[in-house]
């Protein structure tokens, strides 16, 4: 009789527990990429936001630095040329605000994609899921 017992194969789990089990390792997968997300958009706000103060305070400090020193040019040369400084004055106004847009665009082409740890993260998922890399260690 002890013989039999050895020899019958185990018992099978049911389909319920391995689809309850499979739903909850579905969710938590959601979560943690959920998370993922949450947290770059709120790195990603805050970025744009220190970036946009920081911007406005600078551009209203050279506001200021500009006009103060355009005008100092323009008295400075009123007698022999006005015409002249006041043209000179706004072409280096004109090419220091290019150079700036330059700079800022070059800083954000620099900068990563928004989101793109989430992304990355769930296409090592989706490939994952679709055979086409080695599983993974569980997070812990």
């Amino acid at each position: 009789m002890i013989d039999d017992e050895r020899e019958a194969p185990p018992p099978r789990p049911p389909l319920r527990g391995a689809l309850a089990r499979l739903a909850d390792a579905a969710l938590a997968l959601l979560r943690t990429r959920g998370e993922l997300a949450a947290v770059e958009y709120a790195q990603e706000r805050e970025r744009l936001k220190r970036s946009a103060i920081t911007l406005a305070v600078a551009l209203l400090m050279l506001v200021f630095a500009l006009g103060g020193i355009g005008m100092w040019i323009v008295v400075y040369f009123w007698d022999t040329g006005r015409l002249t400084a006041i043209a000179v004055v706004s072409l280096v106004y004109a090419l220091a605000a290019f150079g700036l847009w330059r700079l800022d665009s070059a800083r954000n082409d620099a900068d990563p994609a928004p989101f793109s740890g989430t992304l990355a993260e769930i296409e090592k998922d989706r490939q994952w899921l679709a055979g086409q890399a080695p599983p993974r260690p569980p997070e812990s």
